[in-house]
């Protein structure tokens, strides 16, 4: 009986143990969420789009692209477009959004833009009274804002944006968040020379448009402050898709999504390399809104309400842009089901995005509001 009853407490010491360590490597202690701006979903599972590439005039512009990102199928175009998402994050993790397959994610706010796309994005819910993209601070929590107050989590929360709204929409001034967005400098202590040197650069650099950087400072001022300071929460809004697609300029943002694609890849890696976040890191990747179907609406994203509205300038389409409403995410890490491209089945939302983060950090949603969007299927539970 004495053997018996060693054997049976060794058993579940092992047992114990291995329970440990099983909530050990599969409750990662971090996340990265990524948010690339207005990248549309059909680039993303098809590749560049046909009709839209023939209107690109220069001849020599265009067969750059097609030699860069053509391939035997829409399969090897999506790759050659953005080889991390689909070598790495699709492969280990999950994607959802391929229409062509069944696969649906779309917004549940009204307006089919920005702001009220980061909102959603961040607070679980879409809010009516979030109807522009002025720089108007968020009325509404976020997510990221009530884990940075929580003792776990505390100056552990990091926003880098290329768009100069960001310090609104996360309420920087309530939230007390670390954000870098826009053209701010970098100013967290002690700088390191390359943060030095980006600052200097930034300045000297002109961007295309007056309000948003270019996504390149945006990612260096993020990995410089991980390097240094260690945030288990990271926040990064990519903005270079949206700006050079309103323009109607399609080679650079095609360009953009590779280097979107380019800089998912090498944040990840650094992440890899240090031991806090290497197997413990959650990575979201979405987008705020899509954008239109066709060679003449790729442009532009409205709804029917917002062209009566805030996006007048859009009024011709009176049904607003079809297609602005479909998003896409994918994910991959220690958390997440390896579940592939998706297919058929539920049609999801981005009012989902937030839920999905906290648990995927092991949190229950309703700890943080209860009337969100459920979390997306997609999340290996703990409890």
């Amino acid at each position: 009986m004495k053997t018996v009853s060693s054997k049976h407490s060794l058993v579940m010491l092992v047992l114990l143990c291995l329970m440990g360590l099983s909530r050990h490597t599969c409750a990662a202690d971090n996340l990265l969420l990524v948010t690339i701006d207005g990248l549309r979903w059909q680039e993303v599972f098809r590749g560049y789009q046909d009709d839209i590439l023939n209107l690109v005039e220069q001849d020599t512009q265009k067969m750059e692209l097609v030699k860069a990102f053509s391939g035997d199928s829409k399969y090897q175009k999506r790759k050659n477009l953005m080889p991390f998402l689909w070598g790495s994050v699709a492969n280990e993790g999950v994607i959802i959004g391929n229409r062509d397959l069944g696969s649906k994610m779309r917004v549940s706010n009204q307006y089919w833009f920005s702001y009220p796309g980061y909102n959603e994005i961040l607070t679980g819910r879409a809010d009516p009274k979030i109807a522009s993209n002025q720089d108007i601070p968020n009325p509404n929590v976020t997510f990221i804002e009530w884990l940075n107050h929580l003792p776990e989590y505390e100056q552990g929360v990091a926003v880098f944006g290329s768009w100069d709204v960001f310090p609104f929409i996360v309420n920087r001034q309530r939230s007390k968040l670390v954000v870098n967005a826009g053209f701010e400098s970098a100013n967290w202590k002690p700088l390191s020379q390359k943060a030095q040197w980006l600052n200097h650069l930034q300045k000297r650099i002109p961007s295309p448009w007056h309000n948003v950087r270019l996504d390149a400072f945006t990612a260096g001022f993020a990995s410089e402050y991980i390097q240094q300071h260690r945030p288990k929460i990271i926040y990064l809004a990519l903005g270079e898709t949206d700006d050079f697609a309103h323009q109607g300029n399609y080679p650079e943002y095609l360009k953009g999504a590779y280097r979107s694609d380019q800089i998912i890849a090498d944040l990840w890696g650094q992440l890899q390399t240090i031991p806090e976040y290497k197997n413990n890191t959650n990575l979201v990747i979405t987008v705020d809104h899509g954008r239109g179907q066709d060679a003449t609406s790729w442009q532009h994203h409205a709804s029917p309400r917002a062209v009566q509205g805030y996006l007048k300038k859009l009024a011709s389409y009176q049904k607003g842009i079809i297609g602005a409403e479909q998003v896409w995410l994918a994910a991959m890490g220690p958390d997440i089901k390896s579940l592939g491209e998706m297919s058929q089945g539920q049609d999801f939302q981005l009012d989902q995005v937030a839920a999905t983060c906290l648990q995927a950090l092991n949190i229950e949603p309703t700890h943080f509001a209860r009337n969100i969007g459920p979390a997306l299927p997609i999340v290996n539970l703990l409890n």
